[in-house]
């Protein structure tokens, strides 16, 4: 239980931008500045334009691995090539897990 009560002193800027950055992850201020300071984990949550973003890169990495899939047989430096823009793809839906 936490009975302790800490203050500081910041601009007003600084105070918007605190607000605006534990809004973004879904946290108090309290919350945010507790895990900044003990530097623990704070993640921002997707807005819903990222989210579809999100959605269409995963459906064109897929779609971009069946087109390769459909073509090795016929053209392998082609699917060779389709198959690395898929991983490209991959590796930028692996960020944003992070």
């Amino acid at each position: 239980m936490k009975k302790e009560f800490v203050q500081f002193r910041c601009s007003i800027y600084e105070k918007k931008l605190l607000r605006v950055k534990a809004h973004k992850c879904g946290l108090s201020i309290s919350e945010y500045c507790r895990r900044a300071a003990f530097e623990d984990r704070i993640i921002e949550r997707f807005t819903p334009e990222q989210i579809e973003i999100y959605k269409t890169l995963n459906r064109y990495e897929v779609n971009f691995k069946r087109i390769g899939n459909m073509y090795r047989k016929r053209n392998p430096k082609l699917a060779d090539e389709v198959v690395i823009l898929a991983n490209e793809i991959r590796t930028h839906l692996l960020s944003f897990k992070k």
